[in-house]
Formats: C-alpha cells, structure tokens, sequence
C-alpha cells in the first residue's frame, strides 16, 4: 500500500501567513501538518508516499523534509499546476499509484488518531473505498454522508442543506478503482472535480465503499481560530508536560503548561502558557503568553499588555517603549 498527500492548495484564509509559506508546513506544536500527515503514514508501514504540489512550493516543502533524519521512506513529488479540485489531484497521482491501494491524506488536515481500521477496510475486506467519517457541528462547510444501516447511500460537497451532519473527513484509503471515477466526473458548480462526485459515482455503480466513524474529528486548520484551537489540541495529547528543548535558555521564567519551546530560544523574565508554541530561535523577555502560536525567529521585548489568542509571524518583531508603559512600536 502507498501513500499520498495533497498539498497544492494556496490556503487563501490563513493570509498573510500562506502567501509564501505553503498552508500544509504551518506547525501545530511546532510540528508541520505535512510531517504530522508523513507520521500517519509511516504508523501504517506505509514507505513509498507521494506528495501533490503546486511547481512553486517544491523548494520550501523539499527543504522542511530534508531536516527530518528518522523516516525511512521514499518521496515522490507530483506537481498539480491548478487547484481544480482533490479528484483532479488524484489523477496526476495515477502513474505513481498504479494498481496499488492507498492511503489519501489531506495536507492541511490534523488527524489525530489511527488510520488501521480504515487501511483494514480496503485492504483485508475488499472494499474500493474507506471513508473517515464524524460528527460535526457546522457540516454546510464539508462533505457529508447520508448513512443508512452500515451502508453510505450519498455524499454532498458543502450542501447548503445538509442530510446529516456526518462529514467525510481528510483521510480515505482507496483502490485504483478511484482513478476511473476521478475521470469520468464532471465539474461540480464551484468547478473543482470533486472527490465526493468520484466515490458518488462508485457507490451508484456498486463499488463496495465503507467508513469509520471516529468519536473526534480531525481539524482542518483553515482560518486564525481552527490553527490556535487544533494547537491547543495537539499540545492537550502530548505524552509529556512540555517539550522545551534542551538548547533553550529560561532565566527567571514561568511555564504554565502545556507548551512547546523549539531549539535556540531565549525565554527571560516571561509566564509562557498554557497552550503555547514558540518556534525556533525566537527570543521572548519581559512579556506574558497565552494560548497562541509564535513562528520562527520572532522577537518580542517589553510589551504591557498579555498576548492571548494570537499568531505572530516567523520574523516579528514586537518591542515596548518604557516611556510609553510598554506599548508596540
């Protein structure tokens, strides 16, 4: 079985901070979404994974993997030129699937539990399709399923009226059968080729598509307040306290936990957390944070009022003048 994971979209509601950084290696916890989806996959004894781009992200994504030493897989880039749609994505994929069942994932989702039981519906039982499916409070903005029994009866792209609230999650596992429907679809009204349209279409030719329906949904970090939200998640499920590391310095500071520190940092004279990420090489004095997510590089000094619920980007830099009490300049 392979993997494949669709990173080509331009991740327009997380602007400014996607306009040259790709949406799928923004970090939650200070883990990028794309190793996050690579660590899926290799959970699974999944090495050979393609990932779909866009030609102008290759160097910056290629350059995120390059860091990561302890995977032992092998890396396929497809380039997807327009964002027409996950269906459209999938057939540039087709020469590097072949007939081999896969594991799609969808580079800007946060999935957080085990993809076995859904890789076991494809690959033990014979089924052309494997749906991650969960209940969700707003399912106008994601696919959704209409169940019956143990059986899907129909999939709907974003239906202003929903018939459940079931909705098709980032994660499906797949036959080659995929690759059929993905090119006999037509384009849906927002004029993407959609995936629900492909495995629609399967479904009414009597392909056996299944699902798993998981107690939590992932979380599509899409907007300011899904990435601040999925980073109090992921920093809630860390099987320790913090993670600080080792080369950071703290001097006469607080840790409300649960937080991330990544290396090269300077924390001094600060109460860090909770729910807080502070990328690398940042350097902090003099300041309170709280649940919000700092990029790389960032520098902030002397500032009087607590950050809370914010996202401040790779390079910032926020000083407080003392005549001032301490206000933003």
């Amino acid at each position: 079985m392979k993997g494949l994971i669709l990173c080509a979209g331009k991740g327009s509601r997380l602007y400014p901070f996607t306009i040259s950084y790709p949406k799928t290696l923004i970090p939650v916890a200070n883990v990028p979404l794309l190793h996050g989806c690579i660590d899926k996959l290799t959970e699974q004894n999944i090495s050979e994974i393609g990932i779909v781009i866009h030609p102008s992200q290759e160097s910056i994504i290629k350059e995120s993997l390059q860091k990561i030493s302890h995977w032992n897989i092998s890396i396929t880039y497809i380039y997807q030129q327009k964002p027409e749609g996950i269906a459209n994505a999938l057939l540039q994929a087709k020469d590097f699937i072949g007939q081999d069942p896969f594991i799609l994932l969808l580079g800007d989702n946060l999935i957080s539990i085990s993809l076995s039981k859904l890789k076991e519906q494809v690959e033990l039982q014979g089924n052309d399709a494997a749906l991650l499916l969960a209940e969700v409070e707003n399912p106008q903005d994601y696919g959704i399923a209409e169940v019956v029994g143990e059986k899907i009866m129909t999939l709907e792209e974003k239906p202003k009226n929903p018939k459940s609230n079931l909705a098709v999650l980032g994660a499906y596992v797949f036959s080659s059968s995929i690759f059929k429907a993905s090119e006999i679809i037509k384009p849906s009204a927002r004029g993407e080729y959609e995936i629900t349209d492909a495995i629609q279409w399967l479904i009414q030719n009597d392909y056996p598509v299944s699902f798993y329906k998981a107690e939590v949904s992932n979380i599509d970090v899409g907007t300011m307040d899904r990435w601040i939200g999925a980073n109090r998640k992921m920093l809630q499920e860390m099987p320790y306290e913090n993670y600080i590391h080792p080369s950071v310095v703290l001097k006469n500071t607080k840790i409300h936990p649960p937080v991330s520190i990544d290396h090269g940092s300077i924390i001094e004279n600060a109460v860090i957390g909770p729910y807080v990420s502070i990328g690398e090489g940042s350097t902090v004095k003099d300041c309170v944070i709280e649940d919000s997510i700092l990029l790389s590089h960032v520098h902030l000094n002397k500032l009087s009022h607590p950050i809370s619920k914010m996202i401040i980007g790779s390079g910032s830099a926020l000083v407080g003048t003392e005549e001032e009490g301490g206000g933003v300049e």
